[in-house]
């Protein structure tokens, strides 16, 4: 891969081109360089990492000074990749709020781009943000910060109501000035038919092949998962290292290989 950095413009591109973009998770300076020798060009700071790093039972917890540390770790050894941050619950419940945080997460984070869940009621904070130059991941399907409201880690959009709802909130994010966005758990077929309709790169994590890339949980690849979902491959486990598991998960990505269709979801 170029020694360039990947850009907005750059993932705009690969998508064009019907190039597979590979992300990760990435919560410290070691797995960035790790993430960033095997050619993955979204480094996802993910709340994630109150479940996988700190062992709690959801992603509630982790507070923005958390998230503004650990993408701090993976901004000092980044070189070439896009680092992406959440915004953890509760830090962007009004849009005057969500400036703060996002403000924190690039100024003192070092991120290039935060991320947040929802739709339609996000909509207002979205374009703040986007309007005062911050580039914004949109969420949509499983939202892991609302799985209390949910009732579970659940397939989102199988019912058609629901399905027409996630297309409208994408366009509607789009819209807003949403530079990506995260699609989780979501039927293969809608997923593709989401990632077709916009402009803006479509990242999925159980959404299908048809996204224009993936993004899993990096703990989860290397096999660290008593009881991993169905759209997680373990790579480790037939690599047999660290660095050559990285590696086959983004030349899968890029193959399309990688998911597979019992890999997703119908």
């Amino acid at each position: 891969m170029p020694d360039v950095p990947v850009t907005i413009k750059s993932l705009l591109e690969m998508k064009a081109a019907a190039h597979k973009i590979s992300c990760l998770t990435c919560y410290d300076a070691s797995f960035t360089r790790l993430l960033e020798a095997a050619g993955v060009e979204v480094l996802l700071v993910g709340d994630s990492l109150g479940m996988v790093v700190q062992g709690r039972e959801s992603t509630l917890p982790v507070t923005l000074d958390e998230m503004v540390y650990h993408t701090r770790n993976v901004a000092r050894a980044r070189q070439r990749a896009l680092i992406v941050a959440d915004m953890p619950f509760m830090s962007y419940r009004s849009s005057t709020l969500a400036l703060e945080s996002a403000g924190r997460l690039m100024k003192e984070g070092g991120a290039h781009m935060v991320k947040l869940e929802g739709g339609s009621s996000q909509l207002e904070t979205v374009r703040r943000l986007a309007t005062l130059g911050i580039p914004v991941c949109g969420h949509l399907g499983l939202l892991p910060q609302s799985v209390h409201k949910l009732g579970g880690y659940r397939v989102q959009g199988r019912d058609p109501a629901d399905a027409a709802r996630l297309r409208e909130d994408a366009m509607a994010l789009q819209q807003a000035g949403a530079d990506l966005l995260v699609l989780e758990c979501v039927p293969a077929p809608l997923a593709g038919e989401i990632s077709r309709a916009l402009t803006i790169p479509v990242i999925g994590i159980g959404a299908g092949s048809g996204t224009d890339g993936q993004v899993l949980v990096l703990y989860d690849i290397l096999g660290m998962h008593d009881k991993p979902p169905r759209f997680v491959k373990n790579f480790l486990q037939l690599g047999g290292s660290i660095q050559r598991a990285l590696q086959d998960y983004v030349q899968a990505v890029r193959n399309g290989s990688f998911p597979n269709p019992e890999q997703s979801y119908r």
